[in-house]
């Protein structure tokens, strides 16, 4: 499933993280170095409870680039929300 990492006027973002639905705080970026241009940004975005959980699993993996309060998120052209 794959939508914008900001929400519309009508939308609370919500936490990536599998069944849950509580407000998002955090936007975690990332880059799958053998699919993805260096530049190239996704993004998952975390409640407080699940974003040391979601960091792990892509800084385990070498995806994490970098982890930024939602409100001071500036999304970068290209990239996307997949979870």
């Amino acid at each position: 499933m794959t939508s914008s990492a900001s929400a519309g006027p009508d939308e609370t973002p919500t936490c990536s993280a599998k069944g849950c639905r509580d407000a998002a705080v955090w936007v975690l970026a990332w880059n799958n170095p053998t699919l993805h241009t260096p530049e190239r940004r996704k993004t998952w975005l975390a409640c407080e409870e699940h974003r040391e959980h979601l960091s792990q699993f892509l800084g385990v993996r070498g995806f994490l680039k970098d982890v930024v309060k939602l409100d001071e998120w500036v999304q970068p052209e290209g990239s996307e929300r997949l979870r």
